[in-house]
Parts: C-alpha cells; structure tokens; sequence
C-alpha cells in the first residue's frame, strides 16, 4: 500500500538516550523584518548578532530587550547549520487561531533546541536500507500549510540523495518501524538527527 503523502516537517520524538519527548522548546523572537512564513516543524536558526531590540510583553511574561534570539528558516543546502526545529508559536491578541506565523509578523517562537532530539521526517522519495546511516538535506517543495500550520519540509532523497557527506543537515538513523510505512516506496518517514546544529558545544553559527 502506498505511503501518504502528507509532510510536516520535522516532528520531535525522543531524546537520543531514549527518554520521551515531552513538549519541551525554548522561546526566540521572529522580527517583522523577516518576510517569510513559518510553520510547526520548520527548521531554523539563530541570526548572528539578532536578538529582540525592544522589550516585548506576552500574555506568558515580559522579555526584555536582548534575551531573545533571533531565528529564520534554515537553508536547504549543505553546510547550512540548524539552532532546532518549531514546536509552537505564542498566541496572537488579534488572531488567537493563527498556528503558523505570516511573513513580517512579529512573535515568539518555541524551538526545540536540544541537538540530542530524534525527530520523525518524511521523505520526497524511497528510503533504501543502504541509505540508514548516511546525511542528508532538507527539501522545501511544499509550502507549510496555513490551515493546519504545519511545515511542509521533507527529507531529500532525489535531488540531494542521501551521502556520506560529512556537512549534510540531517543524520538519517531508521525507518519509522510502523505498519503504515514502507520504506521501499516514495513519501516514506524515516527517523533524523540535526547533524550540524548551532547548539551543539563548539559549534558556533
């Protein structure tokens, strides 16, 4: 039976000691000046030198001018560096069902940011066993989707196949072992490390 087709980005599971995943994410800013959306499960990365410049105030506290960092979607190409992937946006006063962030809106953001974080992805193609193990790039065919805010990010199979290349985004660890995946067809989900993250001790941006 073939896969859904249904992309979401990047979907936080476990840590890699194998303990659960349980909601956690560290809050950044995304400025106005920022002109493109983002959704749930979209990868991103702190701006070198960005931080919130004004103090905002939240329905969830005040952040002060400085303690947020800035974030923008991470770029689909190898050496490109990962701060963590978005698990959820602070509510809008005047759009409170707004999941994902429209372009040049300001708002605080929720990164998982932990770079020991296993996360589910589906793939643009097939995920041969030879493949488990090697790096591989992010894809952005899909646009995020604004009706249900999630990322329509995948893993790349086709264009930028799977390789030993050392500065590829992701590290591809397993199949999702489930009976609605199979691994053999197009669309299937695999389990992923950032392989290049900001976070990681020595890593810098």
């Amino acid at each position: 039976m073939a896969n859904v087709d249904a992309p979401r980005g990047l979907t936080p599971i476990r840590h890699r000691n194998g303990a659960p995943y349980t909601g956690s994410g560290n809050p950044y800013v995304v400025l106005s000046t920022y002109a493109t959306a983002l959704f749930v499960g979209d990868p991103v990365i702190r701006v070198a030198g960005g931080s919130n410049t004004a103090k905002i105030d939240t329905t969830g506290g005040t952040f002060e001018i400085g303690t947020l960092a800035d974030v923008e979607k991470a770029t689909a190409t190898t050496a490109n560096y990962t701060t963590g992937v978005i698990v959820g946006f602070n509510e809008l006063p005047n759009d409170l069902d707004k999941q994902y962030n429209a372009a040049s809106t300001e708002r605080i953001v929720y990164v998982e940011d932990d770079p020991d974080v296993i996360f589910e992805i589906q793939a643009n193609g097939a995920i041969p066993a030879a493949s488990i193990g090697l790096n591989a790039q992010y894809i952005f065919t899909h646009s995020g989707s604004t009706v249900t805010g999630r990322s329509g990010v995948e893993l790349d199979t086709t264009s930028n196949p799977p390789a030993t290349t050392a500065t590829d985004q992701l590290r591809i660890l397993r199949a999702v072992n489930r009976i609605d995946n199979d691994t053999t067809l197009t669309h299937a989900k695999v389990e992923v490390m950032i392989n290049l993250h900001t976070e990681r001790s020595g890593a810098g941006i």
